[in-house]
């Protein structure tokens, strides 16, 4: 079935900026809360939000095989579930909608009153139910550092990361949208030169510029998806900041990885752009030696062409830009991710996360965490306020933007924006 929303011509009757993340070719899908506090499925074009549920009542999704409540919906899980055939022909069907040629709804004025709200009178919620949270670790640059830091430079890559897509599981009770303040978290640390842990407020909170893959129902307990099958149950993508705290994870993740230094809180972008909108921006993943074993071997391109970038806006301050990357550099494809995390039979549900990992590229300029930017805090990093940052200060929102651009039109995930509060009194 062929992608006509991705066409590069198309137009539409709604104004959209030049420079937007969300022209007609991109149509992701999220969920809202309208003024009159009532939840709905959602799209954006421009600045504009789209009430699906409302488009779907009215008959603009005649023909589509969909449940009558599909889009009344608190979360995309139920749509998600239909998979990549509805999927797609909805996407398709809302790009005529809004085509500029199509006066059906634009005509319409008793429609158009129901369905389309200023992007500003919503308030986005968490596009999806997180049954399962999965954190990969996929970046080689990233790898490489934080192995240099932490152990011989010689031996910075441990002997399993050539081969396998290492990850851990992680926590989805506290992955929340953008816009949701997080907390610095408490836990024990080991003050340098001492022996014997302190339990307090983190000092090296950290934040990790990621990206996202959400899944549909993908897999029956015990069953694999092979890695050529394995984009057909990616739904998409958004953007993630994995906040970390440094000190406690270096003194807790010997035996076992990370734990709560990585669980006390997670912030993803609230629109979902889908694996069709990002076709045009397939490009080549680096070259994996030695070759991976047969499960994981794929052809063709994989990876994808996404400009990433992280500010710091300190509080009552302006954004400082400290960080610019791509996904492209990652060494380890979400199809590979995929096919591995269910290489033993594990099940993955629609809805389920899957982190990229910390994202950084060849250059310093563009490393994904403070930890790196800084090299473990040796080298600040000066703010257009004047100050300095080793890590994340309390008050500091960390943004995250990620768009992709061609000669033809630009694909963006708007943002993942979240602050940083002080630590909260333990309870006693």
């Amino acid at each position: 079935m062929p992608i006509t929303a991705n066409d590069s011509n198309r137009k539409s009757w709604l104004n959209i900026a030049n420079d937007s993340d969300f022209p007609i070719q991109n149509i992701p899908f999220g969920v809202f809360l309208t003024k009159e506090n009532i939840v709905t499925v959602g799209t954006r074009i421009g600045d504009y939000a789209i009430d699906l549920g409302a488009l779907q009542q009215l008959n603009y999704f005649n023909g589509i095989e969909l449940t009558d409540d599909v889009f009344m919906q608190d979360t995309l899980n139920d749509f998600i579930s239909d998979g990549k055939k509805t999927w797609r022909l909805v996407r398709n069907r809302i790009a005529d909608i809004f085509d500029i040629n199509n006066s059906k709804l634009k005509d319409n004025k008793k429609h158009l009153d129901i369905v389309i709200f200023n992007i500003a009178d919503v308030e986005m919620q968490l596009p999806v139910f997180i049954g399962d949270y999965t954190d990969f670790f996929s970046s080689r640059e990233h790898a490489t550092n934080t192995g240099t830091m932490f152990r011989d430079p010689e031996n910075a890559l441990l002997p399993n990361w050539l081969h396998i897509p290492v990850g851990y599981h992680g926590r989805s009770s506290t992955i929340v949208r953008s816009g949701i303040p997080v907390h610095r978290p408490n836990g024990q640390t080991l003050p340098n030169g001492e022996t014997q842990p302190v339990f307090g407020p983190s000092k090296l909170v950290d934040f990790e510029l990621e990206t996202a893959f959400i899944t549909t129902d993908a897999n029956i307990m015990g069953e694999n998806i092979p890695v050529n099958e394995a984009e057909d149950h990616i739904f998409g993508m958004v953007l993630l900041n994995d906040w970390s705290a440094r000190d406690i994870q270096k003194w807790e993740y010997v035996p076992l990885g990370p734990f709560l230094a990585k669980n006390f809180a997670s912030s993803i972008s609230p629109w979902i752009v889908t694996m069709d909108a990002l076709e045009p921006f397939r490009c080549e993943s680096p070259k994996q030696e030695p070759t991976p074993l047969p499960y994981l071997q794929q052809k063709g391109n994989h990876a994808f062409d996404i400009n990433l970038e992280v500010a710091i806006a300190p509080e009552n301050s302006e954004a400082t830009t400290i960080s610019r990357t791509n996904l492209k550099y990652m060494y380890w494809t979400m199809s590979q991710q995929l096919a591995h995390h269910t290489s033993n039979g594990c099940r993955v549900n629609s809805g389920d996360m899957m982190g990229s990992g910390t994202i950084s590229g060849p250059t310093k300029d563009s490393y994904g965490s403070m930890l790196e930017l800084t090299w473990g805090g040796k080298n600040p990093i000066k703010m257009n306020d004047g100050s300095e940052r080793k890590f994340i200060n309390d008050g500091d929102t960390v943004i995250m933007k990620g768009f992709c651009k061609n000669e033809h039109v630009r694909i963006g995930f708007g943002e993942v924006s979240s602050k940083l509060l002080p630590a909260n009194k333990m309870k006693k």
